[in-house]
């Protein structure tokens, strides 16, 4: 009897011997993939970077302003490089509508994108996408194509959805910005992101995040023990030294919302913070929306209160270190009637007071697009805030729900000493490209919006007189100096 006892308590131990070993590998670095050979001590930081945008038809700047490399044509570009990997996260899938067709975009950038996707089978690159739509006729097509597509259900993981978008190519080509897989972002969003080129140190970090959503399939859950090929390599404590183009950066990625931060990773809420605290002239904000709310459901009722991270840091760099802000806002159906709210507040704080400065302005793009002749407003999707020192270029809006329930991303660019002359760092490409926005025709202040009638979801705003007109170019310019 005693024997039976002791036989039953040893194979008891060994079962739980056996299922603490298992938690402690879940929570080691093994690294199951190393086709490419990159390694934290091998990887590459003398990186090219490259500002890419998407400019629908129609839009209203001088014939002089400042252009960058289109994002279809980047993204083609970064395929043609594959060799062995692509690795895509991204909010949307919808690249091959009909709609592109009959009334936008007679060139089909959407469905040459997919096309290429589909070709990467023939050329023995391995395709790994994370989605959080369950069903999807082109994810699905790419899947029959030989794909490895994985499914996170975010409504049972934080009643979100998935928001990032970025890209990794052979593991040292990113790329990171607003632009989804959706033909819209290619033809008709005006949008904003990066490539890296030959990036391996940030890439191996971003993959890591790209690892993070690959383990979630399947999942109603976080794991409470964090894999050590998950966990940050790099953070706004510890960033990462490299080389862009002409001069010397630190750079690290961000994550959203704090449940898919794992250890280390900064949260893209801090990383705005920090730029905002760190700017010592001027502020450049450029987001869909703004909104600093957070509204759940519970029982039944819509709870709601004030989320101040983002707007009391605008405040302080407003009234305590007299830096000047900026903020372009988009005006297009979906901006919340509170918004003018929120900004007429942010701007009464400098009434009365000397060098306090902050200016709106609510940017859409034109009403009829001319080939189609349908009335549909195009949407500002930047997100993305820039200042005399840092860039930080993001997947969310400025809405407490956003960061609260969204997964998103982020990419934080500080410059460094080493900069050459004559050379424009990614910070100036980037400032170039909000004031060519800020003074085009499709950027109109508060109160001429008012006069127009486009604010009447809001008709008790009362306007508050701008500070900065004919002066704007000459104060830009001396913020830079």
């Amino acid at each position: 009897m005693q024997s039976q006892q002791k036989c039953i308590a040893i194979f008891a131990l060994l079962c739980c011997f056996a299922v603490l070993l298992a938690l402690m590998f879940s929570a080691v670095d093994v690294w199951v993939e190393e086709e490419d050979g990159i390694t934290e001590e091998n990887c590459n930081k003398n990186c090219r970077i490259v500002l890419v945008e998407n400019i629908p038809e129609g839009f209203s700047f001088s014939s002089n302003a400042t252009t960058h490399l289109p994002l279809t044509v980047a993204l083609n570009g970064l395929l043609d490089l594959a060799k062995w990997s692509v690795e895509i996260v991204s909010s949307q899938w919808d690249l091959t509508s009909l709609e592109q067709q009959t009334d936008y975009f007679s060139a089909n950038e959407g469905q040459r994108l997919f096309q290429q996707l589909l070709n990467l089978k023939n050329r023995l690159v391995k395709l790994k996408i994370v989605s959080g739509l369950s069903h999807s006729v082109e994810l699905n097509s790419l899947s029959d194509h030989g794909a490895e597509v994985r499914f996170v259900n975010m409504t049972a993981l934080t009643k979100g959805h998935i928001h990032s978008s970025f890209w990794l190519v052979d593991r040292k080509h990113i790329y990171i910005g607003s632009g989804s897989m959706t033909w819209k972002s290619l033809a008709t969003r005006k949008e904003l992101g990066v490539i890296v080129y030959n990036c391996s140190c940030l890439a191996l970090d971003l993959h890591r995040i790209f690892s993070f959503f690959w383990q979630l399939q399947h999942k109603d859950y976080i794991p409470s023990i964090w894999s050590k090929r998950v966990t940050a390599l790099y953070s706004k404590d510890e960033p990462l030294l490299v080389h862009l183009n002409s001069s010397d950066a630190v750079v690290y990625v961000s994550s959203s919302p704090d449940l898919f931060c794992a250890k280390d990773r900064t949260r893209d809420i801090d990383a705005i913070q920090r730029v905002i605290l760190e700017a010592k002239k001027f502020i450049y904000v450029s987001v869909t929306n703004y909104l600093p709310l957070v509204w759940k459901t519970s029982n039944g009722q819509q709870l709601t209160r004030y989320w101040s991270i983002i707007d009391e840091a605008l405040r302080e760099a407003l009234v305590l270190r007299r830096v000047r802000v900026y903020l372009l806002i988009s005006l297009w159906k979906k901006t919340h009637p509170l918004t003018y709210n929120f900004v007429t507040s942010l701007k009464s704080l400098c009434l009365g007071l000397e060098n306090c400065s902050l200016d709106v302005k609510f940017f859409s793009g034109p009403e009829e697009n001319y080939r189609s002749n349908r009335k549909k407003r195009e949407v500002n999707n930047n997100k993305y805030i820039v200042t005399d020192n840092s860039l930080y270029i993001g997947n969310l809006d400025w809405v407490g729900n956003e960061f609260t329930f969204n997964a998103g991303n982020g990419l934080v660019i500080k410059s460094a000493e080493g900069k050459l002359e004559g050379r424009p760092t990614i910070l100036d490409q980037v400032k170039a490209a909000f004031e060519r926005d800020w003074f085009s025709h499709d950027a109109k202040r508060l109160q001429d919006l008012i006069l127009s009638g486009r604010t009447a979801g809001n008709p008790g705003l009362h306007p508050v007189k701008s500070e900065i007109r004919s002066k704007d170019r000459k104060v830009m310019r001396s913020m830079s100096l």
